[in-house]
């Protein structure tokens, strides 16, 4: 005879005060719409430096100043074609704005998850790697991680065109993507430490 199967307990409903302060919680969904919307802002900027750079190659002084101006860049002799450095801080320009994209939907995606609602993802074919074991921990070291990326590429942005660049701001980049490493490190140590006292003694 087959043992009977267990009665799982059904959760008594919430008191109304406890009910309420949870409810709260999807007054954050306002702000993740803000970040969709931000996102929207990002793939705009996106594609119009990349129609820039396109024209600039076929000959578009327009495109070409446009871009001068967007990244900065500036020389003592005026750029009249498309050079190397304008290519490698155009790309890297975009780089930057994937890299951020990315961070946006690390934050909204992760953020809903785990402080708003469950989105039952499980099984579903595009269900990022990284979302099935994310928790407040793991989201901070991937969001950690993910702004030194960014700021690596404002970094070889800034080293390439550092003949636009007084000394003083150079050191300063430096020292605050150095910055960055180390809060990287501490908030990646910290969960590591937490992780293991929160384990049970075998």
């Amino acid at each position: 005879m087959s043992d009977p199967k267990p009665v799982i307990p059904k959760a008594s409903p919430l008191r109304p005060i406890p009910n309420f302060i949870f409810a709260s919680r999807w007054l954050q969904l306002p702000l993740y719409v803000g970040l969709i919307a931000a996102q929207g802002v990002y793939v705009f900027h996106f594609l119009v430096e990349l129609l820039h750079l396109i024209e600039a190659v076929f000959g578009s002084q327009t495109a070409l100043q446009a871009l001068v101006t967007s990244i900065g860049y500036k020389t003592d002799v005026p750029v009249t074609t498309l050079n190397e450095t304008v290519i490698m801080l155009v790309v890297l320009a975009l780089i930057d704005v994937v890299m951020i994209s990315n961070l946006l939907i690390m934050v909204i995606v992760g953020g809903y998850e785990t402080f708003v609602s469950r989105m039952n993802l499980e099984g579903h074919r595009d269900q990022p790697e990284w979302l099935s074991h994310v928790n407040a921990s793991v989201l901070k070291v991937k969001l950690a991680t993910a702004i030194i990326g960014i700021s690596s590429i404002h970094l070889l942005k800034t080293f390439i065109n550092a003949d636009n660049y007084t000394d003083r701001v150079l050191i300063a980049q430096t020292a605050i993507h150095i910055t960055f490493l180390l809060s990287a490190l501490a908030i990646a140590l910290t969960d590591r430490l937490m992780s293991h006292s929160q384990r049970p003694d075998r």
